[in-house]
């Protein structure tokens, strides 16, 4: 089996096959960053570029190091230091770029649908490393894979998802993922901060923290976006954390085995208490890890979907075994 397209730009398109082959592939690849040598010759050729119109510390490094442990030659555009500054269009700019024989394009951008966008307009490969408030997938896969990893499975899970909801990309893709894994999936914020139709993509919507984080398995913290919000969505700080941060006391709702997710970063006194972001339960580190696995599993795949695309011969050389 593979991927149907060469491009990563949502979780919506996915199919339920279509994640697990992204997850099964992210577990035969995690063991490449144990060894000595962390390379496999999978991509020994290929050429991606990071191009990032945001900031991004854990996306942008875990990308570089899939694509260097694949043995793909990397560029990374920064676009404080690009023709953007010279009013270059996003189109121009990774048009010039694919010119050169660049074969993947990662892309963050604050627009939602600059991905879509690019794969209209160039032959190049194009993943979506977070776009505006739409998605964020290779997030959602790899909270998918340590989920995975410290439950045994997603289906049956209860996933309680709280905080700012309205601008967060990571909360869309998780929603369409572990949905369509099986999960049941609550998300709680306040009602500022909880956009219209949420409750169409599949999730339990409740103003109420507590509510969604009674009997979850896997509580999710989201980070307060500040710098999307135009206006004040809430009175304070403090009195977010007071009623949608996670403590000690709210954690004891949850199931009593239940992990503690956070995508980062963590604004600590606020979406999360100190202790709780590293105490026993937490897998916030785990998501850190598995980030760079997630994202080789998925550079090798949309590479072999588009070498099948373009009729070439299939299975790049130098799996991950």
């Amino acid at each position: 089996m593979q991927l149907r397209s060469k491009h990563l730009i949502g979780i919506e398109p996915l199919t339920r096959d279509e994640i697990q082959l992204i997850l099964d592939t992210a577990d035969s690849f995690k063991e490449v960053s144990t060894r000595e040598i962390k390379k496999v010759p999978t991509l020994r050729g290929k050429t991606i570029v990071t191009l990032f119109y945001e900031a991004s510390t854990r996306t942008r490094t875990s990308f570089e190091l899939a694509a260097k442990r694949l043995s793909a030659d990397t560029v990374s555009i920064s676009t404080t230091a690009s023709s953007v500054q010279k009013g270059e269009t996003l189109i121009d700019t990774v048009r010039n770029i694919e010119s050169m024989a660049a074969d993947c394009f990662i892309v963050r951008h604050s627009c939602s649908g600059a991905p879509l966008l690019l794969t209209r307009a160039c032959r190049a490969s194009i993943v979506n490393a977070g776009d505006g408030s739409h998605e964020h997938p290779t997030q959602a896969l790899l909270d998918a894979m340590t989920i995975r990893e410290r439950k045994g499975q997603i289906e049956g899970l209860r996933v309680a998802i709280i905080g700012d909801i309205r601008h967060s990309r990571v909360a869309r893709s998780n929603i369409h993922l572990l949905t369509k894994m099986g999960a049941e999936v609550r998300v709680a914020g306040p009602g500022t901060l909880l956009p219209t139709g949420i409750g169409k993509l599949g999730a339990t919507v409740t103003t109420d923290a507590d509510e969604a984080i009674t009997g979850a398995d896997v509580v999710m913290m989201l980070r307060i976006q500040q710098e999307r919000m135009d206006r004040s969505f809430f009175p304070s700080l403090r009195e977010f954390a007071k009623l949608y941060g996670l403590n000690r006391e709210r954690m004891k709702r949850a199931s009593p085995d239940a992990i503690v997710m956070h995508p980062g970063p963590i604004n600590r006194g606020v979406e999360i208490d100190h202790d709780l972001a590293d105490f026993e339960r937490s897998v916030i580190l785990d998501q850190t890890a598995n980030g760079v696995a997630v994202r080789m599993a998925v550079l090798y795949l949309i590479s072999q979907a588009a070498a099948g695309a373009a009729g070439g011969a299939g299975t790049p050389t130098g799996g991950a075994h």
